[in-house]
């Protein structure tokens, strides 16, 4: 988005804005800017320091010697002094180019103004030259989402357009794997803040979809500014920068077929985009199925692809201005449904006109099943059988009628004309064009009969009465066919938009509503006036929802069936539906098909959710029967063994440090075996998860205590000022126990685990870290089988089975039991609980970017 280098200019000029946009704190964008400041220096530019936070990082700091720095302005609030950018002292010092780091900062009360990009807008106002930081996460468009992926919400942030408006935007980019080695090096915050930024808002999860986010915002303003610049330059040429299809639906049958052809022309490119676009009629006139455009748009929504409607008479250009307007590089179209005949008679279709005219926009002609399998159009509008019999009827009729009446008036030849012409539009409006047509010759042969001399007979003498005999059935025939056109076009119009509205009230009613089901069913029959509307199961007959408008329901009800899927029927009792309805059926009989298929869904996913959790405790049942208990019963065996031994004579201590072993044997086995029963009864159905609030700091005591070493080195951080987590009590004690046992036996000498809880969204995250050698990433998945342990060489450190039992309690918990690296060296285990209640927001926050530990 770079326009022309920031330069000092005359004061009458505004200032001009360049902004460096960072993902997160820490990636360098004040050490760029205060660079660009130097550069600027060398060059000459008078450049000042208005406001820059180094937060103590030396690299950055050592770039501001030999720049003019303004001395900042002291305030006092609450009692605590603060220091903020002089506003005044930059303004009378007048320079060419002012620095002024974290835009969204707020400021202490008692300036000029709130923000300190409002005092930016004031420098630029003045025609200073600003070159400011900011990062991501403080944008205001994007303040919710940061929260979400990071759990801080941001106080701090600056009205995007700010931002938008500036004359130079550049992204200062770095990648989430680098950014955690600078703070691991102590190069963005103090050592003691290091473990607990990287554990919290530093993760990789988190840096990469900042990152994204940031990589998208600047993209969507380049695109602006590449899209004013071929406007300002009125350049209409496609430019292929990036790869945009557009894909033509009719909403015939063979819709699916070219939409998934375009997705696949646009995967075949990176940042390729799906466009689909229906054009329909400004008069009304869709002939398109809805139930078919209905699933094509959720095909291309399923795809990642976006759908539009665009309104145009003359389709080729409509399309073309579509894609157009949206730098289209390819446009997909089905080959015509019609067939050779047709296409000869009516000449080119929409496909070969769009090809004509496309210039520099690919397109691509797809065929289908359906190619060249159309139909000749018909010649005159569809009415009913009655009026079609009394168009046939009225057409010799009312010229014969006329006849009569105007032999008695005495009018001249060109009013008899004119009223004949009028009674072949009467019929036109009755019958249609074809009937218009019958009484248009009727009228000839009667007009020339009885009001051309010689009249009472068919001999004309006059060759202008021939001419104007001839005139009058021209126009009798071009006038009843323009009347029918118009008619056809006004009711299908009005048909069409009541059609909308009904379709666009019923998705509102769904949206709104809380079970769509009943609210379609109840939708559909007062649609459609039917005295009931039933689902009805194909299967087993049952009566799956149903609509009644209640009384007593008419002998001669007529039942219209539409199948709704593969297993379902739509049953509407009532009046006759006419064929023209059928369409709209259609449509709502998809949304049904919709609603029953979601409804489904979340059945057989609620239904699945007790096997999942079932079959997670009998995998950790399995797996403590089939070692944990193995164990200490062997050990317990062989003490016992020992003792009633005749062989050997044991000394008092020998006896009783067999008798111990034994007893430790006994206890653990003790142990082991209540926890299975437990998990025996769980994964029966017979002991229930009592799920409750649970607080971290009430758990870990008890958790410690059951230790094979109650005094063993861990150093609890944050638990009290964590949310309470859902989760059953004794569970959450064993997981916690086995794990620092774990983190225990693999840590190195007198270095202590540390077990430290924050909360991220709705889940708490609980994490025991050891420094100890790690595990190799390859190796992580396998810690969580039976029998692994750490080099798998000593029997007498642990049975292999405590991480593995621990990760089936979490999720059967609704958790989840993970492994990551500690930073430093070491190995972290992240155990994640649903949160039982709000999360508390976090403290202020003293400095933009700044994680509290």
């Amino acid at each position: 988005m770079a326009r022309d280098d920031l330069t000092p200019g005359p004061a009458h000029r505004r200032g001009r804005l360049r902004v460096y946009l960072g993902s997160a704190p820490g990636v360098g964008k004040t050490y760029r800017m205060l660079d660009e400041a130097r550069r600027r220096q060398e060059r000459g530019a008078d450049v000042v320091v208005g406001y820059t936070e180094c937060h103590g990082r030396r690299h950055t700091e050592n770039m501001l010697q030999g720049l003019d720095v303004i001395p900042r302005a002291q305030r006092t609030y609450r009692g605590t002094e603060f220091t903020e950018m002089d506003l005044e002292a930059v303004l009378e010092r007048r320079p060419s180019v002012v620095l002024v780091d974290e835009l969204a900062h707020t400021n202490i009360p008692g300036g000029r103004h709130a923000k300190r990009w409002q005092d930016v807008e004031e420098l630029l106002a003045a025609g200073i030259d600003v070159i400011t930081t900011v990062n991501i996460q403080h944008l205001e468009s994007l303040n919710d989402v940061v929260q979400k992926i990071t759990g801080i919400p941001q106080r701090e942030t600056v009205p995007d357009e700010v931002v938008r408006r500036a004359d130079q935007l550049e992204l200062v980019d770095m990648a989430p794997q680098a950014l955690r080695r600078r703070m691991a090096h102590g190069n963005v915050y103090k050592a003691e803040k290091v473990d607990a930024a990287l554990s919290h808002y530093f993760r990789v999860g988190n840096l990469t979809a900042l990152r994204e986010l940031a990589l998208l915002w600047v993209a969507g303003r380049v695109d602006e500014g590449l899209r004013d610049y071929r406007v300002e330059h009125r350049i209409d040429r496609v430019w292929e920068t990036r790869e945009r299809v557009v894909v033509a639906l009719t909403g015939g049958p063979e819709g699916e077929t070219l939409i998934r052809r375009a997705a696949r022309i646009a995967d075949r490119t990176a940042g390729g985009e799906l466009l689909a676009v229906h054009i329909t009629r400004s008069d009304g006139l869709a002939g398109a199925s809805p139930g078919n455009l209905a699933g094509q748009r959720q095909l291309v929504e399923t795809l990642g692809g976006s759908y539009h409607v665009v309104v145009g008479d003359d389709i080729p250009t409509a399309l073309l201005a579509f894609a157009r307007a949206h730098h289209a590089t390819q446009l997909v179209l089905g080959t015509s449904r019609r067939g050779r005949t047709t296409r000869f008679l009516t000449g080119p279709g929409i496909g070969e006109t769009t090809v004509d005219t496309s210039e520099d926009i690919d397109v691509h002609l797809v065929t289908h099943e359906f190619s060249g399998r159309g139909r000749l159009p018909a010649l005159g509008r569809r009415h009913s059988r009655r009026r079609t019999v009394a168009g046939y009827t009225v057409g010799p009729a009312l010229p014969a009628l006329l006849t009569p009446l105007l032999s008695h008036a005495g009018l001249n030849l060109t009013t008899d004309a004119l009223v004949f012409q009028l009674g072949v539009v009467a019929v036109a409006l009755i019958g249609g064009a074809a009937s218009a047509l019958l009484a248009s010759v009727v009228a000839s042969l009667l007009l020339n009969y009885y009001f051309i001399p010689p009249v009472h007979t068919f001999t004309i003498t006059e060759p202008n009465n021939i001419i104007a005999l001839a005139v009058f059935a021209v126009v009798a025939l071009t006038v009843s066919t323009v009347v029918d056109h118009a008619g056809r076009l006004t009711a299908r119009a009005a048909r069409a938009t009541a059609e909308a509205e009904t379709l666009s009230t019923l998705a509102g009613s769904v949206l709104r509503g809380a079970d769509a089901l009943p609210a379609l069913l109840e939708k559909s029959r007062t649609a459609f006036g039917m005295d009931s509307v039933a689902l009805l199961d194909r299967t087993g007959g049952e009566v799956l929802a149903r609509s009644d408008a209640g009384g007593e329901a008419a002998a001669d009800r007529e039942v219209t069936e539409v199948p709704v899927g593969e297993s379902a029927l739509l049953i509407l009792a009532g009046r006759r539906l006419p064929a023209a309805d059928h369409r709209v059926l259609t449509a709502f009989a998809a949304h049904v098909a919709a609603a029953l298929e979601r409804d489904r869904l979340a059945t057989v996913a609620a239904e699945v959710e007790p096997i999942k959790a079932a079959d997670r405790m009998r995998t950790a049942l399995l797996a403590a029967v089939s070692h944990d208990l193995r164990t200490p019963l062997a050990a317990a065996l062989a003490s016992v063994g020992s003792l009633r031994s005749s062989d050997v004579e044991f000394s008092e201590e020998d006896r009783a440090e067999l008798l111990a072993t034994a007893d430790e044997s006994l206890l653990k086995l003790n142990r082991l075996v209540d926890n299975l029963l437990d998990m025996s009864r769980l994964q029966a159905g017979a002991l229930t998860l009592h799920l409750t609030p649970t607080h971290l700091d009430e758990v870990l005591p008890r958790a410690l205590g059951s230790l094979a070493d109650p005094d063993a080195p861990v150093q609890p951080l944050g638990l009290a000022e964590a949310p309470p987590v859902l989760a059953d009590p004794p569970l959450l004690e064993r997981v916690l126990a086995n794990v620092i046992t774990n983190a225990l036996r693999h840590n190195a000498p007198g270095a202590p685990v540390l077990v430290t809880a924050s909360a991220h969204a709705e889940r708490v995250e609980i994490r025991i870290a050891d420094r100890g050698p790690g595990i190799p990433a390859e190796e992580r998945d396998r810690v969580f089988l039976p029998f692994q342990r750490l080099g798998d060489t000593d029997n007498t450190t642990g049975v292999g089975l405590g991480l593995a039992l621990s990760r089936g309690l979490a999720e059967a918990m609704n958790g989840s039991l993970a492994v990551e690296d500690t930073p430093g060296g070491g190995t972290t285990m992240l155990l994640t609980l649903p949160v039982a209640g709000p999360v508390p927001e976090p403290g202020p926050v003293p400095e933009p970017g700044e994680v509290a530990p």
